[in-house]
């Protein structure tokens, strides 16, 4: 492997251009509130917006709604607490609005009071994920049940997908036993392997450790990581912070070039979270910079369709999954109708908003009925987004078969089954 870029370890935007979390009192004093000129860009991009026609759920709405909230001129209700709620928090109008307003820094400030001051419910099943995330080993016994139903064939919930999860090995000892096998010396990284992508989807962080030694980049695990905390910035719940301080720890004693996620929601959260301390990349951004090792295309009829997360670009500010990395699949891909769009996942929004979250991905899902591919594959790189995908035939919104991947497992060398041909409705 060579690299294809002068300095590929720093390429990228760099994680220190990320402002660290704020609090609302911090939003006060530096009067983010009143930031907004009241253009109206952000209407165009708001997924919200575009689904109700309601001022008050466009950012623009909101920013006033909690300004006159803040100066006394509006009492709190519960109109207030709702349209907060109804955000889905992509931050495509922070890529929209030509004045730079911090909405992502202000939603979460917002979201943290409302939950603290009891103006906000979380679903019971919602705050037990929150708690078990600090406890990765229970909450990786609590999923236990879900991974030998993803096995099983049997029918699932809508959010989840069947696939062949990895065992009972972690992804630490997994990278272990891979690099003493391989032995690659280049670049060295630090992965992070995640609450639910450990718990539940560990094959795809499997996935990122083959790719990345196949492309003699070295993958360590430091131990004692934690959940990155997106799932508490969403849900605006308590002790992110110390979250945040377990990964710093974790994360600055691992002597690494870079930490790479394969989740671009972690990636977002960690990237604040070590903003300064080391650089967090994208995986697929962090092999952009390289000349990838090549699958060979297996079947000619296959077609990628390539959706990309918002938290990918609007909130990391990249413009995308590199080309290079893509063309590397061997398949034949191109970007999905409307793949810069919310697909209505939202963290946990499809949990706590489902009707909003069906209605947001119904309009981008519509294409996959008359998709080109056999099989048809859509692919993306969050693994919140490839639930919010497979739920779109469980939902009744696609009715033609079609798989769900994330690209890393387009790119691995052990991967059998991106394009197997499916028969019957079943949706994988």
């Amino acid at each position: 492997m060579t690299t294809s870029h002068s300095d590929p370890l720093n390429a990228g935007p760099m994680d220190n251009s990320l402002r660290p979390p704020v609090d609302r009192e911090q939003i006060e004093e530096r009067d983010l509130l009143t930031s907004c000129v009241h253009c109206g860009l952000c209407l165009e991009v708001c997924p919200t917006y575009q689904l109700t026609g309601d001022e008050n759920n466009s950012p623009r709405g909101r920013l006033r709604l909690w300004r006159e909230e803040a100066d006394g001129r509006l009492e709190p209700d519960e109109w207030t607490t709702e349209y907060t709620s109804d955000c889905v928090g992509c931050l495509a109008c922070e890529s929209a609005c030509p004045a730079n307003v911090p909405y992502g820094e202000i939603l979460e400030a917002v979201r943290h009071e409302h939950h603290s001051r009891g103006r906000t419910s979380v679903r019971w099943m919602l705050r037990m994920a929150g708690r078990l995330a600090f406890h990765l080993s229970l909450m990786n016994l609590a999923a236990l049940p879900v991974r030998i139903l993803r096995r099983s064939g049997l029918p699932l919930p809508p959010l989840l997908f069947p696939g062949q999860p990895a065992g009972t090995q972690s992804t630490a000892a997994y990278a272990r036993t891979m690099m003493e096998r391989h032995r690659p010396d280049g670049p060295r990284v630090a992965l992070l392997t995640g609450c639910l992508m450990e718990s539940v989807f560990r094959e795809i962080n499997f996935a990122t450790v083959r790719v990345l030694i196949e492309n003699n980049i070295q993958v360590i695990v430091p131990p004692n990581q934690s959940c990155c905390g997106a799932f508490h910035e969403h849900l605006g719940m308590d002790r992110i912070e110390e979250l945040r301080s377990r990964n710093r720890s974790a994360f600055s004693a691992a002597r690494v070039d870079a930490v790479v996620t394969n989740s671009s929601g972690c990636g977002l959260a960690l990237q604040k979270t070590l903003a300064g301390v080391v650089p967090v990349r994208d995986v697929l951004d962090f092999l952009g910079q390289f000349d990838l090792k090549h699958r060979i295309l297996r079947e000619s009829d296959a077609r990628v369709y390539v959706d990309l997360p918002c938290h990918l670009i609007h909130g990391q500010k990249l413009s995308g999954i590199p080309s290079s990395v893509l063309d590397a699949t061997g398949i034949p891909w191109q970007l999905a109708p409307n793949a810069h769009d919310c697909c209505g996942s939202g963290g946990a929004y499809n949990i706590q908003k489902p009707e909003n979250a069906r209605a947001i991905l119904a309009r981008k899902a519509e294409f996959l009925n008359n998709a080109e591919g056999d099989p048809v594959i859509l692919a993306t790189s969050n693994h919140v987004c490839m639930m919010q995908w497979h739920s779109a035939g469980r939902l009744g919104l696609v009715s033609r078969p079609y798989q769900v991947r994330h690209v890393i497992q387009l790119l691995d060398p052990a991967e059998q089954q991106a394009l197997r041909k499916l028969r019957g409705p079943h949706h994988s």
